[in-house]
């Protein structure tokens, strides 16, 4: 019997040291990596041949907007490719920040093609304005936790700061247990300085990433608008879950209104992952949770969320690790032995 899943695409910082040569590893059509590699030539820009097959991981080079969001966009998209459809049927695909180009290509809103176009195109236009920047900062307990009180301080914080004359600060991505803020120079530089130093990194400063997800970043969705078709967008084949937990449905779809959303709010607005995950899990109750590669980072997110949501009956990370332990829930593609469970191990 099939087991059914959610597909979970992953956004930004994904793509680091330990996944350079994820794509010459684990994509699984040369033809279509070829297609993306002639966009990027046009463009004048680094193939991705080139990049994942560099000698070494450059920070410079790997994490910058333009190249980092069409490495993440094919790896997230070959992955969805690899995972066997004889042995899982997939119910609805959901993805963090940047991953909702990526789900729009797996869920059939977007060919791959127009899909890779989307996160190109949008990670370009991000790189070239780098307006802002990010932070993460946890609000749960060391056991995932909730703790809604401290989570309400910690967002009055930045609504104070946000009030302060010359300062830019907002919730920029509900991420499981993390609030990921984002705003300019002075609202993060007032952020990092005011709040208490946990677990040896956070305030963690996110490198190479703008105001993501906030009225900033304003100019860059209407060069968006400008550069990329409503034509582009078609019905999905699978449900799709945004980032605020609306669902678009296939043969329901208004696709002006897709296409206004991914590069209108989507773009400007708080992207909601926790409330993505527990739509996901409520109205699919699927029997897993694939988080495509590349990386593992998500893995953690989507636990917390599941958590939150009080997703069946759990509280705390050890809820959590004994439920993985006894019917795993989440399988995560960047680990290889979780891979192995739902991969059809085709490689390029």
């Amino acid at each position: 019997m099939k087991k059914t899943a959610i597909v979970i695409c992953p956004g930004r910082g994904t793509y680091n040291k330990a996944e350079l040569g994820y794509l010459g590893r684990h994509f699984p059509d040369g033809a279509l990596l070829d297609a993306f590699d002639a966009q990027r030539q046009t463009g004048e820009q680094k193939t991705l041949t080139d990049l994942d097959g560099a000698e070494r991981f450059s920070v410079a080079d790997h994490t910058r907007g333009d190249n980092a969001s069409a490495l993440i966009y094919a790896a997230t998209l070959g992955d969805f490719l690899a995972i066997d459809r004889d042995d899982v049927e997939i119910v609805a695909v959901t993805g963090n920040s940047m991953g909702w180009y990526s789900a729009l290509a797996c869920g059939g809103a977007l060919s791959p093609e127009n899909g890779f176009r989307v996160a190109n195109t949008m990670g370009t236009l991000m790189q070239q304005a780098l307006i802002g920047g990010q932070i993460v900062y946890p609000f749960v307990d060391d056991d995932w936790q909730d703790q809604p009180a401290r989570r309400a301080a910690l967002l009055s914080k930045v609504g104070e700061i946000a009030c302060r004359p010359d300062h830019r600060l907002g919730l920029s991505i509900d991420l499981g247990g993390m609030l990921v803020l984002a705003g300019n120079e002075a609202g993060l530089k007032a952020f990092e300085s005011e709040v208490e130093p946990v677990q040896q990194r956070f305030p963690m400063r996110l490198g190479n990433h703008a105001a993501f997800h906030t009225t900033l970043q304003a100019p860059v969705a209407e060069k968006g608008r400008a550069r990329l078709s409503p034509d582009l967008f078609h019905q999905p084949d699978l449900p799709l879950i945004d980032g605020r937990g609306a669902i678009w449905w296939p043969h329901a779809t208004d696709t002006q209104a897709l296409w206004d959303y991914t590069l209108g709010a989507q773009v400007t607005e708080t992207y909601d992952f926790t409330r993505a995950i527990a739509i996901a899990a409520r109205e699919f109750a699927p029997d897993l949770f694939i988080v495509t590669g590349p990386g593992t980072t998500l893995g953690g997110a989507v636990a917390q969320s599941l958590i939150l949501a009080q997703w069946r009956g759990m509280a705390t990370k050890a809820d959590f690790q004994r439920q993985q332990t006894e019917a795993p829930l989440l399988a995560a593609m960047g680990m290889a032995e979780q891979r192995a469970t739902i991969s059809k191990g085709a490689t390029r």
